[in-house]
């Protein structure tokens, strides 16, 4: 038992496999080739890797974080969302970015919806009619989102988004309104700090770390977008899509609250004084 979970926690090209993962018949064809038992069943070798919650079949991708400065501008973010530092009483936080190339998918037949036995069914041929972008910003504290449409994604949209948050109360009297946002190429950089403030003094951006888009709220909210409004992608033409966005907008904002955001300072600290513990591992192998 102890060497099929070896052979299974295993990666295939160590083994000299050509496979790019390990499913319960490579591992017994292994086992067999080396002649560990005489004779053993794909059943037998699936419950010895439950046993120990072993699934070599399955994979989850993950990236190490590589800003020298991941700390210090995750930090910053997290203290915004927490209404601490720098955030005053009068200052808004707003997360925003953009989902790009939302297709128009013109079904060859219509949708039928769910019935007895059977769920909603989608015809998967269709005619392409064109794509939009969706750039949206949320109200961290006051759970509002801004949304609007656009051809394509790119600073003079992103800039048009940021003008119709702040030509609207309370931001354009705000004494500041922080903008979080990821490192997209709409809104990279020192150069784009000082686009904002050009138009908008009391508007400061603030870039979340390189690869870290999930420290930015915007993504809880696209994210809903997709599994509520988007999937399955079924829609007549483009005008279509922003209707359906826009009154999606209007609906979620009945309901909405506050997001329950539970990574704080402290699980960043910890977060760092792992990384560091691994990299000292990594160093003394």
């Amino acid at each position: 038992m102890i060497e099929v979970k070896a052979i299974a926690c295993e990666l295939p090209y160590r083994l000299g496999l050509p496979l790019s993962r390990l499913f319960v018949p490579d591992i017994r064809h292994e086992v067999l080739q080396r002649g560990l038992v005489a004779e053993i069943s794909g059943t037998t070798i699936w419950r010895w890797l439950s046993e120990d919650a072993i699934r070599p079949w399955a994979h989850r991708s993950w990236i190490f974080p590589r800003d020298p400065d991941f700390e210090l501008k995750a930090g910053r973010v997290l203290d915004l969302y927490a209404g601490v530092c720098e955030a005053e009483p009068d200052d808004y936080v707003l997360s925003a970015d953009e989902k790009t190339s939302i297709q128009c998918r013109c079904r060859c037949h219509p949708t039928l919806p769910p019935a007895q036995p059977r769920a909603m069914l989608v015809e998967h041929e269709y005619e392409r009619g064109g794509a939009l972008a969706y750039l949206a910003a949320w109200d961290v504290h006051r759970a509002k989102i801004f949304g609007r449409c656009e051809n394509t994604t790119g600073i003079q949209p992103f800039h048009r988004l940021v003008s119709q948050v702040m030509r609207e109360e309370p931001y354009r009297s705000a004494h500041r309104v922080f903008w979080v946002v990821d490192n997209g190429s709409s809104h990279r950089g020192a150069a784009s700090v000082q686009r904002m403030t050009e138009h908008w003094p009391q508007a400061h951006l603030v870039h979340v770390p390189v690869h870290a888009s999930w420290v930015n709220q915007i993504e809880i909210y696209l994210s809903i977008i997709q599994r509520k409004c988007l999937t399955p992608n079924d829609f007549p033409d483009l005008a279509a899509i922003e209707e359906r966005l826009f009154a999606f907008e209007r609906r979620y904002e009945q309901t909405a609250k506050p997001f329950e955001w539970k990574f704080t300072r402290s699980d960043l600290a910890l977060l760092m004084k792992r990384l560091a513990e691994n990299e000292k591992r990594q160093a003394a192998a």
